[in-house]
């Protein structure tokens, strides 16, 4: 696994998971602004991450989509750790366990992990594999 590569689309895909986050408390459609922001991020993670994912493998890399997925969802946990949490949740009365716990939390980490899973079966197993009989026929 490259990673730098893996470090750099993790980071960019966090990034763009906590603007998109951060924007959406700024357009009140709900009456809970939390909710809605987690709401926000669950149609926007797939985009995000497969656009990571597109980033990531573009290069010609074959790593295994789920352990792609693994890392780009462990290093936005990581930052969330270090900056989300700190910066935009506690100061607004949130916590660590609150954040952590919460099952928006964790099905937002399954949306890591099977899109980049989709994507590496769609745009990278497949191509592979077709390499591979194009190779054996000739």
């Amino acid at each position: 696994m490259k990673i730098l590569r893996t470090l750099v689309v993790g980071l960019l895909i966090w990034f763009f998971g906590v603007l998109a986050f951060s924007i959406s408390f700024y357009l009140p459609i709900l009456e809970n602004v939390e909710l809605q922001a987690n709401l926000v991020l669950l149609v926007l993670v797939p985009p995000i991450v497969w656009l990571g994912s597109w980033l990531y493998y573009k290069k010609g890399l074959q790593y295994h989509g789920l352990l792609s997925g693994f890392a780009f969802f462990a290093i936005a946990t990581l930052m969330d750790i270090l900056i989300t949490v700190p910066v935009l949740i506690i100061p607004y009365g949130g916590s660590y366990y609150q954040f952590f716990t919460d099952i928006i939390f964790w099905g937002i980490g399954l949306e890591f992990i099977t899109t980049t899973f989709f994507y590496w079966s769609i745009n990278v197993k497949v191509k592979s594999k077709s390499l591979f009989n194009q190779s054996k026929e000739s």
